[in-house]
């Protein structure tokens, strides 16, 4: 093995000792080049991020019969889940390869037997709870929302976990091939607090983030707490996450914004996380580019 090295002049040295040879010799023994890949090389990789839609249909929310709920019935205009959905779907469906939304729904009473459930599919259908877009996802909640009962408690651990199973199945393939992203609509009280702690401390680990929309004008002192900005979140036990991977959004904050400013907040860490996870993993992108541009969560060509 050829070994490089380099002598350390002295100049003043060299000029006042006849035999002066060096101050000493700086020898490279080992070398290795360790590449950063940006959000940017992963997607262009082929990398695809894949969206779940999970809707709060507990009763904190109000009866869909009355003007003041949240999932107010209305047929001249959208109610507040509807306004949030489509403007933070449109956004998020521009980065999910194939346009399908797996849309959940939870904390509600759902038929035949009309049990809680904090995990089914809006569309009714167990073995493919997918949505062409987010229109389909939109007609699946205006089909289930008559047929359903608003219920609670409001446990968001329970959908976590759900799509915590999918990612870690992904993880196994030991590629950066497929990115999980969970986009939550909820008014903001949670119940099993403790239980959605660890689920994220769990999630953390996996090719998955999770963005909290807060519909309504509740407190949403609990999703700030899960955001994890003004600190790290940990388990009930005292582990902290491996990385941040929640986002919370207040969508009435962004009512009157461009959808820009909404697209910018909604999306402000993901490529942030995935980056960090596939580099956490030492997962290359499947296919590397030459070269692309570091860069942000921009518009799609």
């Amino acid at each position: 093995m050829l070994q490089v090295q380099w002598e350390c002049m002295n100049p003043k040295y060299k000029i006042k000792k006849r035999n002066y040879k060096n101050s000493g010799v700086v020898v490279l023994l080992d070398l290795k080049i360790h590449r950063v890949y940006s959000f940017l090389d992963y997607i262009m990789g082929g990398c695809q991020i894949h969206f779940t839609v999970a809707i709060d249909f507990t009763a904190s929310n109000g009866d869909p019969r009355n003007s003041c709920s949240l999932h107010y019935i209305n047929p001249y205009q959208p109610n507040e889940y509807l306004k949030a959905l489509v403007a933070v779907g449109e956004i998020c469906q521009d980065y999910d390869s194939d346009k399908k939304f797996s849309a959940l729904g939870f904390g509600a009473r759902i038929p035949p037997k009309y049990e809680v459930s904090h995990d089914f599919a809006i569309n009714f259908n167990p073995d493919n709870d997918e949505c062409e877009g987010i229109q389909g996802v939109v007609e699946s909640y205006q089909s289930c929302l008559p047929k359903i009962q608003l219920y609670g408690p409001t446990n968001v651990a329970p959908i976590i976990t759900k799509v915590a199973r999918v990612a870690a199945d992904e993880e196994r393939t030991k590629e950066a091939s497929q990115y999980f992203i969970l986009l939550i609509l909820t008014d903001g009280v949670v119940t099993d607090m403790a239980d959605t702690r660890e689920a994220i401390v769990r999630a953390s680990y996996l090719p998955m983030s999770i963005i909290i929309v807060g519909v309504g004008n509740a407190d949403f002192t609990d999703m700030q707490i899960l955001d994890g900005d003004d600190g790290i979140l940990r388990s009930p036990r005292g582990e902290p996450v491996l990385r941040d991977i929640v986002q919370f959004v207040p969508f009435r904050d962004f009512k009157n914004a461009s959808p820009t400013a909404l697209a910018k907040c909604v999306l402000a860490e993901v490529p942030k996380q995935v980056v960090e996870y596939y580099s956490y993993k030492a997962f290359p992108p499947r296919c590397p580019q030459a070269h692309t541009p570091d860069s942000s969560l921009g518009s799609p060509q």
